[in-house]
């Protein structure tokens, strides 16, 4: 498969099992992804793996964080917020490690990490593993990020669920090219 057609299948992987990517097949993975657009040559990302016993640590680290917020949880969402890193043999958390720096503004090395994550995300397609990138408000919670050991100026970029597809991949529809491609000639009115 050429490089277009790998970037024109790529699709998110909502279920996904053993075996994760062994150490080598990461690594791997990793220096594709730490080759993202990186002005000021930053490298304003980190990752951190998450596996085994981390995962059930996380759920209730997921669990805690909403206790923080309301202490009136149903055991149904007791449940969900417990077993969402479940969800995969492996994650990765993808983080953005933000410098003051006089040419490179916080937004630039925000988003040079998620061209890290989404470089992560395609070198695990490339070598036959699925992943899903997930955020929701728990990549934002101060409590989460404080007890992952992120400091005041690193962001989740988000939770990146690794592992091999437990489902048939959806095939993608084609994008109407006309709706995202515009030209501009200079003209001002």
């Amino acid at each position: 498969m050429s490089f277009v057609d790998l970037l024109s299948h790529r699709v998110s992987i909502p279920k996904l099992r053993a075996p994760a990517p062994n150490d080598e097949v990461m690594s791997k993975c990793y220096q594709a992804a730490m080759r993202a657009p990186d002005h000021g040559r930053l490298k304003p990302w980190r990752f951190i793996e998450i596996r085994d016993q981390g995962l059930e640590a996380l759920g209730h680290l997921f669990f805690e964080a909403e206790l923080q917020r309301s202490k009136e949880i149903s055991e149904v969402r007791e449940q969900k917020l417990k077993s969402m890193p479940l969800r995969s043999p492996l994650m990765v958390v993808v983080v953005a490690q933000i410098s003051q720096h006089p040419k490179v503004p916080r937004e630039e090395q925000l988003m040079a990490a998620a061209c890290a994550a989404y470089g992560l995300s395609m070198a695990l397609y490339s070598e036959g593993y699925g992943c899903m990138w997930r955020t929701g408000e728990l990549a934002y919670d101060p409590y989460v990020k404080r007890h992952l050991g992120l400091s005041d100026q690193e962001e989740v970029i988000g939770y990146m669920y690794i592992g091999t597809a437990d489902c048939t991949p959806k095939t993608p529809k084609a994008d109407n090219q006309a709706e995202f491609v515009s030209q501009w000639s200079g003209n001002k009115e």
